[in-house]
């Protein structure tokens, strides 16, 4: 008889600044989610970006979750350290000549598209500018150091795979919609990797079974589940959960708002069932 699957779910939050509340309801979402289905919640930092991650908010950040009474299994996984899990993906992706540099700025991007108004996952969808350049010109700027990042040929890509869905515990099968995606960033210039391609590969390394994750990744989902289709990579089952709103904002928490600190809270005399009631758990 085949034995039941082992569930574990990722709390995978990001040193670019401290924990705030909405981290602490995600926090609290897939640690219950683990626990309600018998199985455990791994952390992982993710700190691929050099110019924004501080090394220095991770010990505070690991303070903050055992604060609010969560436990996890040894060792937490730290993105910084495994570059070459990442190399190996995306040489993957080269063979299978899925992958095109990019070479304009964000600026040009802008510029070429003023009216667009659709928006992809990573916002107004890439108009393929540099898709279309010729092999030549693209060695040519390469030879000569040009930075340039490393997109995906989505309908390429889908062409290859075929028609995909993926599974929300709420929103049920849905499907994968390259329009709604567009050629995806998946090598940064300032980073050899993306959040994209590091969350999939770290999913799949660390056998996450289910990903319990915000509503605001949602639209991105349809990225990860092609890059696990490319790289033969197992689909977890997604849980995407609502954002908590700031009542003296009107806005989501989020660190680009500065939202308050649960550092902040501490240091005010809040304790953690204050800050549970603040998001609505008690």
């Amino acid at each position: 008889m085949m034995s039941p699957m082992t569930v574990i779910t990722r709390f995978a939050p990001s040193p670019t600044g401290l924990l705030h509340p909405g981290h602490a309801y995600a926090a609290y979402a897939a640690f219950g989610l683990a626990e309600r289905l018998g199985g455990t919640c791994l952390l992982r930092i993710e700190n691929i970006d050099p110019t924004r991650c501080k090394d220095e908010n991770i010990p505070l950040i690991l303070d903050d979750l055992h604060w609010l009474g969560l436990a996890w299994p040894e060792p937490v996984r730290i993105q910084s350290h495994h570059m070459d899990d990442y190399r190996q993906a995306i040489d993957k992706l080269h063979a299978l000549d899925m992958l095109y540099p990019c070479f304009c700025t964000r600026a040009e991007i802008a510029a070429a598209q003023p009216q667009q108004t659709v928006e992809g996952p990573d916002g107004p969808i890439y108009p393929g500018t540099c898709r279309h350049l010729g092999a030549a010109e693209r060695q040519r700027r390469m030879d000569a150091g040009v930075p340039h990042s490393w997109r995906l040929k989505t309908d390429k890509a889908l062409a290859h795979t075929g028609a995909l869905t993926w599974q929300d515990m709420h929103a049920g099968t849905v499907p994968v919609e390259g329009d709604f995606i567009g050629d995806v960033i998946l090598v940064r210039k300032e980073t050899p990797t993306s959040y994209h391609l590091s969350v999939t590969v770290d999913d799949a390394l660390q056998g996450i079974t289910h990903v319990t994750r915000g509503m605001d990744m949602f639209g991105a989902t349809g990225i990860h589940r092609i890059l696990q289709a490319l790289l033969d990579l197992p689909t977890p089952t997604y849980n995407h959960h609502p954002l908590m709103i700031d009542p003296t904002t009107g806005k989501r928490y989020a660190k680009s708002y500065r939202s308050v600190t649960l550092q902040e809270l501490r240091a005010g005399g809040k304790t953690r069932a204050d800050v549970r009631h603040m998001v609505g758990l008690d």
